[in-house]
């Protein structure tokens, strides 16, 4: 049975959520501050963290700087504020999605749905691996090398990355990274794919990739341009 974390110090919230997970399969575990939630990620090892951004003792951004030097654990965040720079904030430090307060019980357990859908089983990680040039892609340890330095990059930039990447003669709308990335399920925008390409493109440009780039089709979306002028 799947383990989920879910850390609010609001009761009532943990309370809900803990029926709807369970309710999804989940064995539910609880934490109320994020000392707290650190120590149950710990002891429990979960597959999926519900973390509220404003708790006592440690806030959800430095549980989730945490996690992430341990984990590539999914990580939805939870705010009562919805402010921009906390968005990206969140997806800048690894959370894989973010939902404000209020919110439908319903519309978190479909976006649990959609991040688990993607997760790849054992037995399925075979020819996950895929190189270009000075880049190489391996999805069995969700890691990315360039001239075989690691690039620090979210789950979430990686999965692009790899759709772009594996997909190469193909542009991408905005909407068909949404749908295949976030989900069916995901109640977002299409701003959403828009703010995760420039953070991986800038992370991406930190390194030289004379040969490769992710390029903006105008009025399209975007592809992974192969650009090989050895002829």
């Amino acid at each position: 049975m799947p383990i989920m974390l879910i850390a609010d110090d609001n009761k009532q919230i943990t309370s809900i959520l803990e029926e709807y997970a369970k309710n999804e399969g989940f064995d539910v575990k609880i934490a109320y501050d994020g000392k707290m939630t650190i120590e149950a990620f710990s002891k429990y090892k979960p597959d999926i963290v519900l973390l509220d951004v404003m708790m006592p003792q440690i806030d959800g951004f430095e549980v989730c700087r945490y996690i992430r030097k341990q984990s590539n654990v999914p990580i939805i965040m939870i705010t009562a504020r919805g402010e921009d720079f906390e968005r990206i904030m969140g997806l800048d430090i690894g959370a894989d999605d973010y939902i404000v307060k209020p919110f439908s019980p319903s519309e978190v357990m479909a976006r649990v749905r959609a991040i688990m859908r993607r997760i790849i089983p054992e037995d399925k990680k075979n020819n996950k691996v895929l190189m270009y040039d000075n880049l190489k892609i391996d999805m069995e340890d969700y890691s990315v090398k360039i001239n075989n330095k690691n690039v620090s990059l979210t789950k979430k930039e990686i999965e692009i990355l790899w759709t772009l990447a594996t997909n190469n003669t193909k542009v991408f709308t905005r909407d068909n990274l949404l749908n295949s990335l976030w989900g069916y399920d995901y109640y977002g925008d299409n701003r959403t794919v828009d703010s995760h390409i420039k953070r991986l493109r800038s992370k991406l440009d930190e390194f030289e990739h004379e040969k490769w780039e992710i390029k903006t089709i105008w009025g399209v979306g975007y592809k992974f341009e192969v650009n090989d002028n050895e002829k």
